[in-house]
């Protein structure tokens, strides 16, 4: 009877436990795992150091169980891969890369960031020189030291050899049996795999997960870039940003011609918001870039409408304005340019020296015509109130018509005129006009003088 009962008690229990393990392994076969996934295929930059910062913090928020990056990329500017690679190393989420072609340079050391690298066949991995921003020579030794160094804290904390992290950057290290002095490590597949720097071959994202991790049930979250982002890239467009720069200086200049109006200052100060802004999200534009540009337009309004002629204040001014447009479109550190694709640079330049042609010739071809439009003739009295339709003024006779004086205060194109010691208000004909040169009215019509600059 003891005997008995300790059977019935045994196979109790067993069944008990069967029961548990089937429900739990029911369970989890209902529970898919999180897979996130987003690509690093462009150069390493400030906008593509955000687009990793928000594809990782997406990840968090969505709660994925591993993360897993396609990577092919030659590399770009080393602060910038330093800013991804510690964001990987910080990141709680197992965090995969799937090298589809190349991860050179930058991307070597990113790569070497995650937990672990797989590549596709005829990919490679390494070449971390640092080179300058044209792609050619080597940067000086202080940024190769640097390199050097993040190469081989990463492989340390990641179990990987790093000397050979190191000899990916410096040709002056030679591994026995791995590389010769006088060149730098890129390993392929096989040589990656042989000495620890892959975990495997894998010619798809499906065969890492399935195969490489083993991992069946799952769903893919890929990375969509926000409305905000897509706003963002829209105002990045080289074209974009030109017409907003064409917008910033004619705006300025209908302001000084018309002013009161406040249309066309309101337009050029949302077109300083539209440009700045996306180059500031993303980390092209500086503080100090903004100001330069602030500064530089001060400087402009400063030798326009307090000191007469043209002279220092307004080429200030103007380099003030072109140096803030264009520096803030490149990645550069203050006024160095090393790691700023010499591309970059020339596609910065003539946006802005082309939007400013442009904004010049609209300007000369539009300033005439402005007074004709009907949406301008709304807030501003665009014709002229003549004597034969029965408009007149008695605030000048035309006994003043024809006499000759000089500029009583800066002409711009209205001031102020001053004609046999008598001071009146006055315009010219577009043209600015310096105090004390002279003039000659020509017409005496209206509130105010016109009058044309002589000789």
């Amino acid at each position: 009877m003891k005997h008995l009962g300790i059977f019935v008690f045994l196979s109790l229990f067993l069944t008990a436990h069967s029961v548990v393990k089937a429900q739990e392994e029911e369970k989890s076969k209902g529970e898919k795992k999180k897979i996130y996934t987003f690509l690093i295929d462009d150069n390493i930059d400030p906008r593509m150091n955000r687009r990793v910062q928000l594809a990782l913090e997406d990840a968090k928020n969505k709660e994925a169980d591993l993360i897993l990056i396609e990577m092919d990329t030659y590399g770009g500017a080393v602060n910038d891969a330093d800013d991804i690679r510690t964001m990987i190393l910080e990141t709680d989420i197992p965090i995969h890369v799937w090298i589809n072609k190349d991860a050179a340079s930058a991307g070597a050391l990113i790569s070497i960031a995650c937990d672990s690298i797989y590549m596709a066949s005829g990919a490679s991995i390494g070449a971390a020189t640092v080179v300058m921003g044209g792609g050619g020579d080597a940067a000086p030794d202080k940024y190769q030291s640097y390199m050097r160094s993040m190469m081989r804290s990463t492989a340390e904390a990641k179990g990987r050899n790093p000397k050979i992290a190191e000899a990916m950057v410096d040709q002056n290290i030679e591994i026995e049996g791995v590389s010769a002095k006088g060149s730098v490590i890129t390993f392929s597949v096989s040589e990656a795999i042989e000495n620890g720097f892959c975990e495997g071959q894998a010619d798809s994202k499906k065969e890492i997960i399935e195969e490489k991790l083993g991992i069946k049930e799952y769903e893919i979250i890929a990375y969509e870039i926000s409305g905000v982002e897509k706003v963002i890239a829209f105002f990045l467009n080289p074209v974009v940003s030109g017409f907003l720069i064409l917008v910033i200086f004619a705006g300025i200049y209908f302001e000084i011609q018309t002013p009161g109006v406040g249309f066309p200052l309101a337009a050029s100060i949302t077109a300083i918001i539209l440009y700045f802004i996306p180059y500031y999200l993303t980390g092209l534009a500086a503080n100090w870039e903004i100001a330069v540009f602030i500064v530089g337009v001060i400087l402009l309004l400063v030798e326009i409408f307090l000191i007469p002629g043209f002279g220092i204040f307004g080429i200030l001014g103007i380099i003030g304005i072109l140096v803030g447009l264009t520096l803030g479109m490149i990645p550069n550190d203050a006024f160095d340019f090393t790691f700023v694709p010499s591309g970059e640079l020339f596609a910065a330049l003539v946006t802005v020296i082309l939007a400013a042609i442009a904004a010049i010739g609209l300007i000369f071809f539009m300033a005439p015509k402005v007074n004709q439009w009907r949406a301008f003739s709304s807030i501003a009295l665009a014709s002229t109130q003549k004597r034969e339709e029965g408009y007149t003024s008695t605030l000048y006779s035309n006994n003043l018509m024809g006499k000759e004086g000089i500029a009583h205060t800066r002409l711009m194109p209205s001031g102020k005129v001053m004609i046999e010691e008598e001071v009146y208000d006055a315009y010219s004909r577009g043209e600015f006009i310096d105090k004390g040169e002279k003039v000659k009215v020509i017409s005496t019509e209206g509130t105010s003088l016109k009058v044309k600059r002589l000789g």
